[in-house]
């Protein structure tokens, strides 16, 4: 899996180290903190040297004064990092407990002061909290009260703003700066996105493979990359700055050795849109409200919270809206309103002029096949017991599409050649495909029903640079080729300017913005959307 890496880390510095899912990464780091799985990977040659120290020679109960005291590790997925059960101040209590001599009075006063550190608000509340009665980003900077509550030499942070939206990813990147700054500690930031690395390593290093291709600092990575796979995770972010048809990916730069990008002119994007905005609109959503009721207790009075408030917009057929807005604006809510899987407050949604919000029961289930999701997480989203060739066919049954049980199975076994599988996968399980090739099953088993519009609800937001670039050209194709209709729901702004027409930007369950995709990017009109817009990391 590894194969013969050698690396230092400096005293007081932050070291990127970048590649795709399986080159090695947090493999690597595992092993630093020695928690690779027993019996399944271990250390079989090689040193790993800890101020002076090897470190796997250690025993388990020696490892265990170094483990979260001198070294620590920020995990990449907090929510199944965190304990569900206990509250937030009590999992970091317990660090201090096991590594310090502080009394537990001194502990709760050292553990609200690394909430104030890592910029948590209400620290007192939040230290008697459970994990889920906080957003995504606090979780994670909880985590980073847990990682750093010792004082360690060395701090791990494995993909640890992955799945946070672009603005709170620029206050950890922060946070990471100014805590590295005043402890003094070296810092290994692990990550696929180069881009990202880049704003806040001193070096890098680029795996591939199991092995490492490439290292150097930022700028001679960024401006001068030697190897092609380096060049390829480059080229695979989605431009800011021109509008590419198509996405180079890894394998076009490596196993075709193509490098060149076509660029969709400005001139080409109007007219395709004058003839695209001639037709009537295919959804047209109006005055739309999604309120919810808090009850915080039995004898306590409930709060109203409107997740979406007065929401307004056309889309028309052939056309991909870009969602964007910060985690909690509500953009998931609208797009479940809209697929009738979460019914609106107040408002309409009509569908091709009906109003399918006072539709019954069973025009709604009618209705599905034609509105489709693409879900983000592929792997919760796909049933671990049955063969995936029966999961796509299934509710092709249930919608009555094809006459006999052959028939559908060759039609999923066409499906899947299109999404770039292969007959073969039709029987195979969840757990036996990639992040990448599950996410194409869950685009198979949605084009399936032949949908005429599609919500892609964060789809490309846990996959690799690369094997994301693979996604979203596929979506761009099959629009093309199959005329579906796109809202393409991202906290990654790159992502949805490469993807969208029209952007639409939520905050606090408004509308803060909406109009053409590039003109928004080029000069955005309200400070909410150029915040969004100057968070994404842009690189050298």
């Amino acid at each position: 899996m590894i194969k013969g890496i050698s690396y230092t880390l400096l005293q007081n510095e932050i070291l990127g180290v970048v590649g795709e899912s399986g080159s090695g990464k947090s493999v690597s780091s595992l092993a630093i903190l020695g928690l690779l799985p027993r019996n399944i990977l271990e250390v079989s040659f090689g040193n790993i040297l800890f101020k002076g120290e090897d470190i796997t020679r250690l025993s388990e109960t020696r490892f265990r004064d170094v483990r979260g005291n001198k070294i620590s590790m920020i995990f990449q997925e907090p929510m199944s990092s965190l304990n569900p059960s206990t509250k937030c101040g009590a999992q970091v209590t317990e660090i201090l407990a096991q590594h310090t001599s502080l009394s537990p009075k001194e502990q709760k006063e050292e553990v609200l002061s690394l909430f104030e550190k890592v910029k948590l608000p209400s620290p007192e509340a939040i230290f008697g909290k459970y994990p889920h009665q906080i957003s995504g980003g606090q979780k994670q900077r909880v985590m980073i009260a847990m990682a750093i509550a010792c004082k360690p030499d060395i701090l791990i942070a494995d993909e640890p703003t992955t799945a946070l939206d672009v603005s709170v990813q620029k206050e950890i990147i922060a946070l990471l700066r100014s805590l590295q700054a005043e402890k003094q500690m070296s810092i290994i930031f692990i990550s696929h996105d180069l881009s990202l690395v880049s704003e806040i390593a001193d070096r890098i290093l680029v795996m591939y493979q199991g092995e490492v291709v490439e290292q150097g600092t930022a700028r001679e990575i960024f401006k001068e990359p030697k190897h092609a796979y380096t060049r390829a995770l480059i080229a695979a972010r989605p431009s800011m700055d021109t509008r590419s048809r198509r996405l180079p990916t890894v394998q076009d730069h490596i196993e075709r050795g193509i490098s060149q990008q076509e660029v969709i002119s400005r001139e080409e994007r109007i007219k395709a849109h004058k003839a695209l905005y001639a037709n009537p609109p295919l959804l047209e959503v109006v005055d739309l409200e999604k309120e919810y009721f808090n009850k915080a207790g039995f004898l306590a009075k409930g709060t109203r919270f409107k997740a979406v408030d007065d929401v307004s917009f056309k889309l028309y057929e052939g056309e991909t809206l870009g969602l964007v807005g910060q985690s909690g604006c509500g953009k998931s809510t609208l797009g479940n309103a809209i697929l009738q899987l979460d019914k609106a407050t107040a408002g309409s949604v009509l569908y091709k002029g009906e109003d399918i919000t006072k539709l019954s029961k069973a025009k709604t289930r009618a209705l599905r096949k034609e509105l489709q999701l693409i879900f983000q997480d592929p792997y919760s989203s796909l049933n671990p017991r049955i063969p995936v060739g029966k999961a796509i066919t299934e509710p092709m049954k249930v919608h009555g599409l094809g006459d006999t049980d052959q028939e559908r199975k060759a039609k999923v076994f066409a499906l899947l050649k299109r999404v770039g599988l292969s007959e073969e996968h039709f029987y195979r399980y969840p757990h036996e495909f990639s992040g990448g090739q599950r996410q194409r099953i869950g685009i198979a088993r949605t084009i399936a029903l032949q949908p005429k519009l599609i919500v892609c609800d964060e789809s490309v937001s846990a996959l690799d640079i690369s094997v994301q670039a693979q996604v979203l050209n596929l979506l761009n194709e099959l629009k093309e080729d199959l005329g579906f209709t796109y809202i393409f729901i991202s906290h990654d702004l790159a992502v949805v300017k490469y993807m969208a027409d029209q952007l639409l930007v939520m905050n606090q369950g408004k509308i803060e913005e909406l109009g053409d995709a590039d003109d928004i990017y080029q000069s955005p009109k309200q400070a909410y959307t150029k915040k969004l817009i100057d968070a994404i990391p842009k690189g050298i």
